[in-house]
């Protein structure tokens, strides 16, 4: 089998080497602002890759309870890699040493005012993380293929901010996938031809 990190590099290149006019943005939500963030998309490295994801606790201010992916704002002087892995480290345990960075995806402009980049990287299976209780209420494996599939999601729609907001949603052994999340991986499907991984 050829290493997933090669095959993954490869369709990360030529899927990012092609403009895509209409990818997901909540831009026109967000009220101008854009505080620098970045999210690690950390697939494991197995015959079938999953996708880690957290679940914020439900005490948080921001986004109680929510799916996410390890990621936070960017801090000054780093870079949206740099960012992205030490937050994985800060939230999960996610050793860095072990994290194989590809590469960056299409910036998402969230509603509430964050310009998040993702960074899709490959991640040993099956490492010991260890949840940050002040951070991580919860973390899973999503299957990769389960995830960038676009016919596994439901298209809902919420009025928001003065206007009807389109979101995406899934629900995957009872974590419910969606707004941000979702919207980032529907961009990434966009970019990456999971069906080649198979």
């Amino acid at each position: 089998m050829t290493d997933l990190y090669d095959q993954l590099s490869a369709l990360h290149e030529e899927g990012h080497a092609r403009d895509i006019a209409d990818l997901l943005s909540d831009a026109h939500f967000a009220d101008g602002r854009a505080t620098p963030a970045a999210v690690l998309i950390a697939v494991t490295e197995r015959e079938a890759p999953g996708i880690l994801l957290t679940q914020r606790p439900n005490a948080m201010r921001d986004h109680p309870g929510q799916v996410a992916f390890p990621g936070g704002k960017i801090d000054p002087g780093e870079d949206a890699i740099t960012a992205a892995v030490r937050e994985a480290n800060e939230e999960l345990a996610l050793p860095s040493d072990q994290v194989r960075v590809i590469g960056t995806s299409d910036l998402y402009q969230t509603g509430t005012g964050f310009a998040v980049t993702p960074v899709l990287a490959v991640v040993p299976p099956d490492l010991e993380l260890t949840p940050n209780p002040d951070e991580v209420e919860a973390w899973f494996e999503a299957p990769l293929a389960l995830l960038l599939d676009k016919s596994n999601w439901t298209v809902n729609e919420v009025f928001w901010k003065g206007a009807n907001r389109r979101y995406l949603e899934m629900d995957y052994e009872g974590f419910r996938i969606w707004g941000v999340t979702a919207a980032i991986l529907a961009n990434l499907s966009r970019r990456i031809d999971w069906e080649r991984l198979k």
